[in-house]
């Protein structure tokens, strides 16, 4: 049965989860009428987003990012938060498939009534975030919680992407062999806010302590993301629950440092912009599609751009100059 955007808006305020995700449902979906009734819905939430605290976690793959984010939730909730999570699963390039495993990961938290666990297909979006997670974001506050844990497939580009829509980010490391430094991209280090070196144990204690001296010395010479914020890099065990009272500390001192220095409401507002610039962008490729006529010329000059009959670059510009005209 379909819901009106103001049943909608009435079980987001009342905390009903079944409705919770009937209204992300409707923001991931790419039909016309949904897309009218999605952002009649987040124009009419608005006034109620954006008293969360974001927190994008990422890490390779076998990091342990799923136990990190079920067992620091189970914290924040203790500590009378209510948490979302959206974690981000990867979609087949193919058939845009998806593994969609994460509740069976999180069982415990996926049980807590303060706990809401998202998965979301990134539908081959890049970087393994999904289109509209920062749209799901605001939807979860609306719905009244006060933690939004975002989990990336942490491949590509997803790390830059994460953090453009976190408040912190946050980077799972685990002991290795060989140079714990070797691998870690320059771009990821100039990026977190804290680092938590994950699954450690007596073994590997000690060439835990060795790699975060490593990690300290590399982020010195790194320029500062936030003024008078030395990067913390943490030892503990998600599984184990070992370190994550000190990560939830760090992160509260995060970002109370943020809002008191005025940052926090700054890169929320250069965030946005970028959201702003990612859906003219979609607007503008949807509006290609608006009529057959729009359509058979951007195959045309899409046609001619994969046989490089002529320059892409030259192919685009040219359809994008005939759509404004066509839509002016």
């Amino acid at each position: 049965m379909k819901l009106s955007t103001q049943e909608l808006l009435a079980g987001l305020i009342a905390q009903d989860k079944r409705i919770l995700g009937k209204a992300i449902t409707l923001i991931e979906s790419k039909k016309p009428e949904h897309r009218a009734q999605a952002e009649e819905l987040l124009k009419e939430i608005l006034p109620l987003s954006g008293k969360s605290v974001r927190i994008g976690i990422t890490g390779v793959p076998g990091a342990g990012k799923s136990t990190f984010i079920e067992n620091f939730g189970k914290l924040a909730i203790a500590n009378g938060k209510k948490v979302a999570v959206l974690a981000i699963d990867p979609s087949s390039s193919l058939n845009k498939g998806s593994i969609l495993g994460d509740k069976t990961r999180m069982e415990e938290l996926a049980k807590d009534e303060n706990a809401f666990i998202r998965p979301s297909p990134s539908s081959g979006f890049l970087g393994g975030v999904a289109n509209t997670t920062f749209e799901t974001m605001l939807i979860c506050e609306a719905a009244g919680y006060d933690y939004i844990l975002i989990e990336t497939v942490g491949v590509g580009q997803s790390e830059v992407l994460v953090a453009d829509i976190s408040d912190v980010f946050l980077f799972l490391k685990i002991i290795g062999g060989g140079d714990e430094l070797q691998g870690i991209k320059r771009g990821i280090m100039e990026m977190v806010d804290v680092v938590f070196i994950n699954k450690v144990d007596d073994e590997n204690l000690s060439k835990a302590k060795q790699t975060k001296l490593e990690l300290q010395r590399a982020l010195q010479f790194l320029p500062p993301k936030e003024k008078n914020w030395k990067i913390p890099v943490l030892l503990g065990s998600a599984l184990n629950k070992i370190g994550l009272e000190e990560v939830y500390g760090k992160i509260s001192e995060f970002i109370s440092l943020k809002k008191s220095t005025k940052r926090f409401d700054e890169v929320r507002k250069i965030q946005a912009e970028k959201r702003f610039d990612y859906w003219v962008k979609e607007y503008i490729l949807s509006a290609s599609k608006s009529s057959e006529e729009l359509e058979n010329q951007y195959d045309l000059h899409k046609k001619n751009a994969s046989e490089m009959a002529s320059n892409p670059s030259s192919e685009a510009k040219l359809f994008v100059e005939k759509l404004l005209n066509k839509q002016l």
